[in-house]
């Protein structure tokens, strides 16, 4: 039996998208058959994937295996991809868009995403797939590509029109890119997905993202655990899971500081993809619903904001020099 959950609505197709999911970004491939079928096993409905995570292949046997058991039917999962920088040219999304759907072995996804709005130069699948990062394989150094999002958003609206996609969103955009995008859209983005956990918190970008019907999915809720190999700001950090006012909120409330991290963002109506090869973790990373948060509670979470974004293509480590953010 799937374990208690709580959905938001998207606007454009009333799909119901549940508010916990699962994320497969650092599975490993050869872990990763066998983690999503355990998910989806322990009650998980939502998959948080991606083209550019590698395992694709392994993210569709694990839904397969699934399906084919009986533990749950398709329509009852709710599948997200994102294209790759790489495929932003018009003639390159449908391609790139296929591909990922034969990957996953799924004749539609539920929500489709532009993983960052930053056009990298194309590779073919035929060369390099899963694609590569942000510099072109042979090349030294990072170079954009003249591939406006207009043009690719107007390739995923027609992705939308077919239903192998039922809802379009956007990842990593900020409130200018936004704004320009509404402007011209003819099908309004369902989702935006960010960073966001209480030392970066974006209150404005989040309440106005929401006002324009635009529903919130978090990445990275636990803080720097995920990007200590990656940049100093995630070393110098404390870890969120021990902090001291995360354990003391913890503590009051009989749960687990990730229950906590997770919860104080769906009590704001955000989606969260955490991620656990560990089987008790998978299971208590849905145990945030039926209680909540007090506005004590809140009051200290909002506390500790500290403006630190650690998906930072600034990071020497994504060796780019790109300031996405500021």
């Amino acid at each position: 039996m799937a374990a208690q959950q709580d959905y938001i609505t998207l606007d454009r197709t009333g799909d119901k998208m549940p508010l916990a999911g699962f994320g497969c970004w650092k599975i490993a491939p050869s872990d990763c058959e066998a983690t999503i079928y355990n998910a989806i096993k322990t009650g998980y409905r939502l998959i948080d994937s991606a083209g550019i995570y590698g395992n694709e292949l392994e993210v569709g046997a694990g839904i397969k295996k699934a399906i084919s058991e009986g533990i749950v039917k398709r329509q009852d999962l709710f599948i997200v991809t994102k294209i790759w920088n790489t495929y932003h040219a018009k003639e390159n999304v449908r391609p790139a868009f296929d591909k990922q759907l034969e990957e996953l072995g799924l004749d539609y996804v539920d929500l489709y995403l532009i993983h960052f709005p930053v056009p990298c130069e194309f590779t073919p699948i035929a060369e390099a797939y899963p694609p590569p990062g942000w510099i072109k394989p042979g090349k030294d150094k990072f170079a954009y590509e003249r591939s406006p999002i207009h043009e690719l958003w107007g390739e995923f609206e027609k992705i939308a029109d077919t239903g192998l996609a039922r809802n379009i969103g956007i990842s990593n955009f900020n409130v200018q890119t936004i704004l320009d995008l509404l402007t011209y859209c003819r099908i309004k983005p369902s989702v935006l997905q960010v960073e966001l956990h209480p030392y970066l918190q974006q209150n404005r970008l989040v309440d106005w993202v929401q006002k324009q019907g635009i529903q919130i999915m978090a990445y990275s809720s636990f803080g720097p655990i995920s990007y200590l190999e990656m940049t100093g700001t995630a070393k110098d950090a404390k870890p969120l899971m021990d902090h001291d006012v995360i354990k003391s909120i913890a503590e009051k409330h009989n749960k687990t500081a990730g229950q906590v991290l997770l919860r104080w963002s769906v009590q704001r109506n955000v989606v969260v993809i955490p991620k656990s090869l560990n089987q008790g973790r998978m299971e208590a990373n849905l145990g945030i619903f039926g209680w909540s948060l007090d506005d004590t509670d809140l009051k200290a979470i909002a506390g500790l904001d500290a403006g630190l974004r650690f998906n930072d293509t600034m990071e020497p480590a994504y060796g780019i020099d790109l300031p996405l953010f500021d």
